[in-house]
């Protein structure tokens, strides 16, 4: 390389590498976890129904293999930030693959409702990996381009959600529940078979003072996307600003990882903690937007799962509530998979909606605006309407509550740095998990017992509140450059 005084970032690195091939190979394998994700959770819109009628479940109990799963998630979602912030982004998703896999497998075998609810309540521990796949494959993404493929990121959570309505389509009819949760397992199965091919992130590297070890991905990366990196020393972006007396003529183009060690920020070069992660989410300079973040998640949470649920719900409700009749089972299921499936496809425009939206006009203003759009759409909701109304209402509260969704993915990542970075994601999605829990016995279970307008008005308080909180986020982060250390925040 060039002369030794110079140096360069991850950033910088990875704006001269662009976005090619060793980036799609992160995304499809990124990718393929949210995929196992989005399967694991549409699939208690089918499998609750099923195993409720086949065990002879009261409402309540039906409710609650919903709620485990989230409770798992929730747990699962803050230890494994945590995890992976200690001991790497790799470890923290082989992990979560791992539980995933064997767990959500083993539940297919479920002889009885407790050892079932026991079971997915481990998936869900696993499911809540979710966010450090997201954080890791953000670290591998040039900054103008970030808000543009964090949106195509999400697209697999929708092709997850109509993979698994197709499948549920075809075989809950033939083969029963058990054979839907043993295929759906077979994604996370996949991840642990690629693992070994899978890079560490090397911003998580070189904020560890693992330089040499970044340095080599980064190599590896410039020349898979026929690029060239940047010549010079690779350092972090916290050691270029705390360490402007260092030494720059080394023999080498790297900085030795002893050299490194000794100027990483307080904040990174000890293992933290549970109490001290939450400690540095709570500091002064990033409590505001914690805070806010909380129940943003929380509200999104609660309201996507709470309309995915609400589908195989309100139509056949309206008419139970009117006529005081339960339905024939089989007409029950038939417009529980068909309103599934087409409800699904509202994500799609939803996500289209979303990449327009998240660099052209803002993070926050993207979010706040569907939020409110969702609150429109679910309006009408509240007073009793034909199945086709419902449906198309529901249709156009999933398309922006998903598009509201999608962009708080893209903007939680980027407001945290990397040293807290999938610690305060996964804490951020463990509050949202809580949104999940509640949702199925509270705001569904109003709706089977013919209170829908109080579980109409909840749902429209909660998201309208989400909104609200978007507008008073403290930062844009479109276009920014990722920050790596709470030292380096404004």
């Amino acid at each position: 390389m060039a002369e030794g005084s110079s140096t360069f970032t991850v950033d910088e690195a990875l704006a001269s590498t662009g976005f090619g091939k060793y980036q799609f190979l992160v995304l499809a394998y990124s990718g393929m976890g949210w995929i196992s994700e989005a399967m694991e959770v549409m699939l208690l819109s089918f499998v609750g129904p099923s195993v409720q009628s086949e065990w002879k479940l009261s409402s309540h109990e039906e409710s609650m293999i919903t709620s485990v799963v989230f409770a798992g998630m929730l747990v699962g979602a803050y230890s494994w930030g945590i995890v992976s912030d200690n001991y790497g982004r790799r470890m923290g998703f082989l992990f979560t693959a791992l539980v995933t896999s064997i767990a959500g497998l083993l539940s297919s075998f479920s002889p009885n409702y407790i050892t079932l609810v026991i079971i997915r309540f481990l998936v869900g521990v696993g499911l809540g990996g979710g966010p450090v796949l997201a954080s890791w494959f953000l670290e591998f993404v040039p900054a103008p381009s970030r808000g543009t493929w964090m949106v195509i990121f999400q697209c697999f959570w929708t092709v997850g959600t109509i993979f698994e309505a197709s499948i549920a389509w075809i075989v809950m009819p033939r083969l029963g529940w058990r054979w839907l949760l043993a295929l759906s397992s077979v994604p996370s199965f996949l991840l642990l078979l690629f693992y070994n091919f899978v890079p560490e992130s090397p911003r998580y590297l070189c904020m560890r003072g693992k330089t040499t070890d970044a340095m080599n991905i980064l190599v590896n990366m410039a020349e898979m996307n026929k690029k060239t990196l940047p010549s010079g020393i690779l350092v972090s972006d916290n050691k270029m600003e705390l360490d402007e007396n260092s030494d720059p003529s080394e023999n080498t183009h790297l900085i030795t990882i002893g050299k490194t060690d000794a100027i990483i920020d307080g904040d990174m070069d000890s293992k933290i903690g549970g109490i001290s992660a939450l400690y540095r989410l709570l500091s002064p300079k990033l409590i505001t937007s914690t805070l806010l973040l909380w129940i943003v998640f929380f509200g999104n949470s609660f309201a996507y799962y709470g309309i995915v649920l609400l589908t195989s719900k309100l139509s056949d409700n309206d008419r139970r509530c009117v006529s005081g009749d339960l339905l024939p089972m089989q007409s029950e299921n038939d417009n529980l998979y068909r309103d599934v499936f087409i409800t699904s496809f509202a994500e799609v425009p939803g996500l289209i909606l979303s990449a327009i939206a998240v660099d052209w006009v803002g993070r926050k203003l993207s979010m706040s605006s569907m939020l409110f759009a969702s609150c429109i759409f679910l309006f009408p909701l509240i007073f009793i309407q034909t199945e086709l109304l419902t449906t198309i209402l529901l249709f156009g509260a999933r398309l922006f509550i998903s598009g509201s969704f999608v962009v708080v993915y893209v903007y939680a990542p980027e407001m945290y740095p990397t040293s807290v970075r999938t610690t305060g994601v996964g804490t951020a999605s463990s509050v949202g998990r809580i949104g999940g829990i509640i949702c199925p016995l509270v705001a569904v279970a109003l709706v089977q017992s013919c209170h829908q307008i109080i579980a109409l008005v909840l749902f429209e308080f909660i998201i309208f509140i989400s909104g609200v909180a978007v507008t008073f986020f403290p930062l844009e982060t479109n276009g920014r450059s990722l920050n790596d250390s709470v030292r380096e925040l404004k």
